[in-house]
């Protein structure tokens, strides 16, 4: 029966007699469909391309793993068990963080940012390497304290790492302090700048990297820190580890991955990501409408052709079956043909870049484009939903068992 319906339904289409403007008809509605069925592949593939960009900027600042005190600001770095955490499986390397609001100030100009001190481990666990723009990521010359400093800061102050000018650094005193020394309220720090590194607005508005012995003493926090950043191996499963580091330290710390330390972040790009299929779908089902003129069309023209074969002893479901089939082929060769060309363009965006941004403040200068087998298979699954009850319901209105019987 599938076979039968199938084979009048292919000789419907592809028909040479004098159906020109059924055919005609039945074209412009797989047009119809391809338009938005292409667009929806570019859409969600470029939007992939931005995730994914976004996605490894923040891996080149946030760690796999990142340990807070589920408590209060900071916590004694003595009270991780460092050999136990070795032995996690999946654990290569952490290191030490202390973050305090401070006041930088540079020459004449001052500045409220965020003092993040790391010890010496950060660079294996972190590659803030990869994002110098420039001078170099070191954090002391002998004795000398140094500081990498965030673009948006440096250009902020005026720093540069060829002036031989310290940065100095007020950090607000715990305790008590008198009124009548201004100078008690903060301890004061200086340090060169070594390197100055740029991710995105939010990190490099805000960050100077400097010693976390430097970032204790000013702080009065010695043998503290406020947050442990864990790289994982390659190959690890980043929810196994948080689940095995989270059992080995208790309930005094929170152990997040790097998507749970951008949790409100990638819920919104899903949320956008969703809306845009949604509205693409919208367009989709829209344009399927020209698809019941085709239907209705040839159903009409096929009146006779439904009396013969009831005659020969074929019923009512598969004459619609026949019509259904017919409307499916039709959305389908536009919808294959869109989802093809969809990806071809995808493709070529992806390797020649050739759709540029405009602006010279991106960190790229095409849009980035990743086509993922997960969305062609959900474009796939939306184009069958809509045609099949389109097509169903078209039929269902142009054969009701009466009217044929007649």
């Amino acid at each position: 029966m599938p076979h039968l319906s199938l084979l009048f339904a292919r000789r419907y289409l592809f028909s040479k007699k004098s159906h020109s403007v059924i055919n005609v008809i039945s074209g412009v509605s797989a047009v119809a469909v391809a338009v938005p069925v292409m667009a929806m592949v570019i859409l969600l593939s470029v939007f992939n391309g931005f995730e994914g960009l976004i996605r490894d900027m923040y891996k080149s600042f946030d760690p796999d793993i990142l340990i807070t005190p589920s408590s209060g600001k900071v916590f004694d770095t003595d009270s991780v068990p460092q050999q136990r955490l070795a032995e996690v499986p999946g654990v290569e390397a952490w290191s030490f963080s202390l973050e305090e609001n401070a006041l930088f100030e540079y020459r004449d100009r001052q500045y409220i940012g965020v003092m993040r001190g790391v010890d010496s481990l950060f660079a294996t666990v972190v590659p803030i390497d990869s994002l110098l723009t420039e001078g170099r990521y070191r954090l002391r010359f002998g004795e000398l304290p140094e500081a990498c400093v965030g673009q948006g800061v440096a250009y902020t102050l005026g720093i540069r790492t060829n002036f031989n000018d310290p940065i100095s650094v007020y950090a607000p005193r715990r305790g008590q302090f008198s009124s009548l020394l201004p100078q008690s309220i903060y301890r004061k720090g200086e340090l060169f700048p070594s390197g100055i590194f740029a991710l995105e607005a939010e990190v490099d508005d805000k960050y100077m990297i400097v010693p976390l012995d430097c970032a204790q003493r000013l702080l009065d926090n010695e043998g503290k820190a406020s947050s442990l950043a864990v790289r994982l191996s390659e190959n690890a499963a980043p929810e196994t580890a948080r689940t095995a580091i989270a059992a080995l330290l208790g309930d005094g710390f929170n152990v997040q991955t790097r998507y749970q330390q951008k949790a409100e972040f990638y819920r919104i790009m899903m949320y956008e990501k969703w809306g845009i299929y949604f509205i693409i779908l919208l367009v989709l089902i829209v344009a399927s409408f020209s698809l019941i003129g085709s239907l209705v069309m040839l159903i009409i023209d096929k009146r006779k052709d439904m009396h013969t074969l009831l005659t020969m002893g074929a019923d009512i479901p598969l004459l619609r079956k026949i019509f259904v089939t017919e409307g499916m082929l039709v959305y389908g060769i536009g919808a294959v043909g869109g989802m093809i060309l969809g990806v071809a363009l995808a493709l070529a965006q992806q390797h020649w870049g050739w759709l540029k941004l405009s602006g010279q403040t991106f960190l790229i200068d095409a849009y980035p484009v990743e086509v993922h087998l997960s969305d062609l298979l959900l474009v796939a699954i939306s184009f069958t939903a809509v045609s099949y009850l389109i097509s169903k319901l078209t039929v269902l209105s142009m054969i009701p068992r009466s009217e044929i019987r007649n």
